[in-house]
């Protein structure tokens, strides 16, 4: 159930990217105007009949961490989650965090540090 609710939560926020990558296909999917439900295993995020979703089988998903990465000229927010192998299966990078002078958003930083804050750092489902 935490991991549901962890999803929702980010999906509830508009431009986070949804990051499903291995080494022959990355996908991504914006987390704006996403629906999220659960049924049995299986997570589904947006519209099953739409042009983007993605199922997400919770059984696999065994831990999640929150990551910033720093970089030259800023740094990533992100959330990602880990199989039992510590291999990443999913990945929701916060985007548009900076503005036009490349100064961080405080809002959308407080959005991110609350969730960190709300759900703990690194998460063992």
């Amino acid at each position: 159930m935490v991991l549901f609710e962890l999803l929702s939560d980010i999906i509830a926020n508009d431009d986070v990217l949804l990051v499903v990558k291995n080494h022959g296909v990355t996908s991504e999917i914006r987390s704006n105007s996403l629906n999220i439900r659960e049924k049995e295993k299986w997570i589904t995020i947006g519209d099953n009949d739409g042009p983007a979703h993605m199922h997400v089988n919770s059984e696999l998903i065994k831990s999640a961490e929150f990551i910033q990465e720093i970089k030259p000229e800023r740094t990533s927010f992100s959330v990602q989650f880990f199989d039992e192998y510590g291999e990443r299966i999913l990945a929701a990078f916060f985007t548009k965090m900076y503005d036009g002078s490349k100064k961080l958003i405080t809002a959308r930083k407080k959005t991110y540090d609350d969730l960190t804050q709300k759900f703990s750092p690194k998460i063992k489902f």
